[in-house]
């Protein structure tokens, strides 16, 4: 069963997530104290986070630096409908994906299962001992584990699943909408930067080759390529 933390406030729509989850079978605790949500986190006894960006006192943004900080756990942000500068700095500081509010127990619920889904398994049946390598990228897909330069890169279960897309299409373009398919389960919405958020920070992870120029790539109109060799 798949357990949840929902950090968030207002105990009127923690209480109708959490029993339209519980219904569909996940095992749910909810938690308003910023300091005891970070311990909770940080247990080792969930998931998937679901954190609410506007909390008292303390911003849920600095509750998800802190995780961050310390865990590759899946988080996926409650964020005001329409405010866009919370949700890209999400992102930015490692959130997997997010949800605006009001939201439906039902779409959170589907939100969660694609991330749990795609976070915890690859993108095609792998061998334990599959290797995927492309320059000086090395994969572990059913592993979930990465290295660049011989040096293992700590990446979310989101950017691992963008990077397996990329390696695995190592030099071509891959277009975002199938980034977005793949990595989150859902289209793009208009105007949507999470793919570019999420590459961005993969593009920090790794680094830049000796030229300065970063592997990952965007391919006007096509969407992102990773360099199959470095130039």
């Amino acid at each position: 069963m798949v357990r949840v933390l929902i950090v968030d406030d207002d105990e009127t729509l923690t209480s109708l997530l959490a029993e339209y989850l519980r219904t569909e079978g996940y095992l749910v605790h909810t938690e308003a104290d910023p300091a005891r949500a970070v311990g909770e986190a940080l247990s080792d006894a969930y998931d998937i986070v679901v954190l609410d960006v506007m909390m008292p006192g303390v911003s849920g943004l600095d509750i998800l630096r802190q995780l961050r900080a310390q865990s590759t756990l899946p988080i996926l942000m409650l964020t005001a409908r329409g405010d866009d500068v919370d949700r890209i700095v999400g992102l930015e500081l490692g959130a997997d994906d997010y949800v605006a509010k009001p939201c439906t127990p039902r779409e959170l619920a589907a939100r969660i299962r694609t991330i749990t889904r795609r976070t915890g398994a690859t993108l095609q049946p792998s061998g334990a001992g599959s290797v995927l390598r492309c320059a000086d990228l090395t994969l572990w897909p059913a592993e979930r584990r990465a290295e660049w330069l011989g040096k293992p890169l700590r990446l979310t279960g989101t950017e691992f699943t963008l990077l397996e897309v990329l390696v695995r299409n190592a030099g071509r373009p891959v277009k975002k909408e199938h980034l977005s398919e793949m990595a989150l389960g859902r289209l793009p919405e208009r105007y949507d930067r999470t793919i570019d958020a999420h590459i961005s920070s993969l593009r920090r992870k790794i680094g830049p080759l000796p030229g300065g120029r970063s592997p990952i790539v965007a391919v006007f109109r096509q969407g992102y390529q990773l360099l199959k060799a470095i130039p």
